[in-house]
């Protein structure tokens, strides 16, 4: 068997395996969802070992150029590396249903196709060409503001992050916050905790909550708080593809 094979077959094992029952009332109870140790500690070295490799990337963006915060990423370019590539195959399929489900409680029409490839056919039709699955690198006092991922007029109102580097060992602080914006309330700040190969589900942009009047929409946005020492590599895996 070839090792895109591999790759696909693995993690489409790995998300059949995870309770998503559970998953889905952390991401409606928080907006997040954590699954620990999606990733070996060998896959996660070789994902930051390819950060070197210019060929795998379409660009690099310094993050301070643009008022970012401070660090650097690099998008992916087509075709994507086999395992990120079988990670945005196979957690598209088993988001789907909760994705549909998000956007009827919100009163949104569109749905989302079950396979990831007719979503991208989508994509691509608006203009939507270029892959947006990236690495990000800090250094010591890097940080990432807060914001959304949207690049276009379709967006997959889901998205992953798999922290790559090892807390205590290659980097200290750096930790995953998100903030929830409610009407007329203050914004509540969520920070998640994460080990070298977990992910993290999370909301893209909006999610619904129950109300005592039914649903409505909070507002989402997520970022890394300053890294204090050591060096820190995250891979994104976002499901719509750019402008």
């Amino acid at each position: 068997m070839n090792t895109v094979a591999n790759h696909s077959n693995s993690v489409v094992r790995r998300a059949a395996a995870l309770d998503w029952q559970d998953i889905a009332t952390e991401l409606n109870e928080y907006g997040c969802a954590r699954l620990p140790g999606l990733l070996q500690e060998q896959e996660c070295e070789a994902l930051i070992a390819d950060y070197a490799r210019d060929e795998l990337y379409r660009s690099r963006v310094i993050m301070a150029r643009h008022g970012f915060g401070r660090g650097e990423y690099k998008y992916y370019s087509y075709p994507l590396p086999e395992l990120i590539g079988a990670l945005r195959s196979a957690f598209y399929a088993r988001l789907a249903p909760q994705a549909n489900r998000w956007n009827e409680a919100m009163g949104i029409d569109v749905r989302y196709p079950a396979a990831h490839d007719d979503f991208l056919a989508r994509c691509h039709a608006a203009g939507q060409l270029r892959p947006t699955p990236l690495i990000l690198k800090y250094e010591s006092g890097d940080y990432n503001c807060l914001h959304q991922d949207l690049y276009g007029e379709h967006v997959f109102p889901i998205q992953m992050a798999i922290l790559l580097s090892a807390p205590g060992r290659d980097f200290s602080g750096g930790e995953f916050v998100m903030t929830e914006q409610r009407p007329r309330m203050q914004s509540r700040a969520e920070v998640v905790p994460l080990r070298q190969g977990d992910a993290l589900l999370f909301a893209v942009n909006e999610r619904p909550v129950a109300g005592t009047r039914g649903y409505y929409r909070v507002k989402m946005r997520h970022g890394v708080s300053r890294l204090r020492s050591g060096h820190r590599y995250t891979a994104g895996v976002i499901f719509h593809d750019a402008l």
